[in-house]
């Protein structure tokens, strides 16, 4: 076994932790998004309940994502070709859009939610 296969071999290994890494923030803030808003929605029938749980939400989206654009960069670190650099391009632009939206979204409903609370 060369060097290089030695290389990309733990390329892989470490592209595979990171997309688990991504997938695992993902799922466990999807799981609990969905415990609080059905702990939430027994107790209160009112939609500012789950604002607080969107927000949550919305943050593990966003950090599991970038796990996931670092495990993209990681498998085109090694000896990639131009067709993977042109992959890559368009997915960390399509991750990028998207945490770049979810994070306005965040700031919006962060700022609505204090508003609120100086409502009261």
């Amino acid at each position: 076994m060369g060097v290089d296969e030695v290389l990309r071999h733990g390329d892989q290994v470490l592209v595979a932790v990171v997309e688990v890494a991504g997938a695992l923030i993902i799922f466990a803030g999807a799981v609990w998004a969905a415990t609080r808003f059905v702990v939430e929605g027994v107790r209160h029938r009112t939609a500012a309940v789950f604002t607080p749980i969107r927000l949550s939400l919305g943050r593990f989206l966003t950090l599991g994502l970038e796990f996931q654009l670092a495990a993209d960069i990681l498998r085109t670190a090694v000896s990639p070709t131009f067709d993977q650099i042109g992959q890559l391009a368009a997915i960390a632009t399509i991750r990028t859009a998207l945490n770049y939206f979810l994070g306005r979204e965040i700031r919006q409903e962060q700022r609505q939610v204090s508003a609120g609370e100086g409502d009261r």
